[in-house]
């Protein structure tokens, strides 16, 4: 008796459904088309610009004056004379003699993703026509951190150009020493600081150009030794972060600090320099240090 009621109301529950007028399906939303990789979002104002065009601006957005951070061969290939950059060890890559847990499938996994060995590619160049050794860090690689090879490669030019007499350029954008590497990493302070006080014995030019960010060990290291130091704007500069430094002395910092405006006015950077005239302005520092020929 009850099988057939519920079968009555089920058969006059699909006629009402039959009666019911038909709804349009709501439309899917579309699809997202554009390729990816095609515009450029500014960090800061989040102003999006075509990747051509941002590129074209050297990475520096026109809408706040935001320069973005770079790789080191876009920034080689902004500063350096066509095809007069040769690269010095290119080949060199870390090994994990602490056997820390997961260092090599990071190490793997960020060079199949930068095609870098490491964070900082050396070489030889020139920049207006001036030979130079040029070191430019990459801070996509574990946020440009200072291991053992990071140490050798920026050593290894900076002793070549003192053997041969030549300018050094550095471009640092580091997070610090890398936690992976212990020691092994802090000691790199210490020799890549040993190699520029023989450059500098030698009488030669070093110009450290400081991007964003340089902290930890390359600000406290090679970073800071420049016989002229430039910087590009707003680039954070300092050992410890203002977090870190506000929660240890409890003081709210002033505005700006670390910024690369602020360490000016204190004397620690010589000139803030906008990326347009980063070319133009080291090639006339190098002209004025030159060494006459005789």
């Amino acid at each position: 008796m009850m099988e057939d009621l519920f079968k009555e109301r089920k058969e006059k529950l699909n006629l009402f459904k039959a009666l019911l007028p038909k709804t349009k399906e709501a439309p899917k939303p579309a699809q997202n088309n554009v390729p990816e990789g095609l515009y450029t979002k500014c960090p800061n104002c989040q102003r999006d610009m075509l990747s051509q065009q941002m590129k074209a601006n050297l990475y520096v957005c026109p809408e706040c004056g935001c320069h973005m951070r770079v790789t080191a061969w876009d920034r080689i290939e902004m500063l350096v004379d066509p095809d007069s950059f040769r690269e010095i060890r290119p080949k060199l890559r870390t090994k994990n003699a602490l056997g820390f847990p997961g260092y090599n499938q990071k190490l793997y996994h960020l060079e199949k993703a930068t095609g870098l060995n490491d964070a900082v590619i050396t070489g030889l160049a020139r920049i207006d026509g001036h030979r130079v050794v040029l070191g430019v860090m990459d801070c996509r690689f574990m946020m440009g951190s200072m291991g053992s090879v990071v140490g050798e490669k920026i050593t290894r030019a900076i002793e070549y150009a003192t053997r041969k007499g030549l300018p050094v350029i550095m471009f640092c954008a580091s997070g610090g020493a890398r936690m992976q590497e212990g020691i092994i990493s802090l000691m790199q302070m210490s020799k890549t600081s040993n190699a520029v006080a023989r450059h500098n014995a030698a009488g030669l030019l070093y110009i450290s150009y400081l991007t964003d960010p340089t902290t930890g060990g390359v600000s406290a290291s090679f970073g800071s030794l420049g016989d002229i130091t430039l910087a590009e704007p707003k680039a954070l500069i300092g050992f410890a972060g203002p977090r870190v430094i506000e929660q240890t002395i409890k003081q709210k910092l002033p505005e700006g600090f670390q910024q690369a405006e602020f360490q000016q006015q204190q004397g620690f950077v010589d000139q803030v320099v906008e990326r347009k005239h980063m070319k133009s302005t080291i090639a006339l520092l190098i002209k004025l240090h030159a060494k006459e020929v005789r």
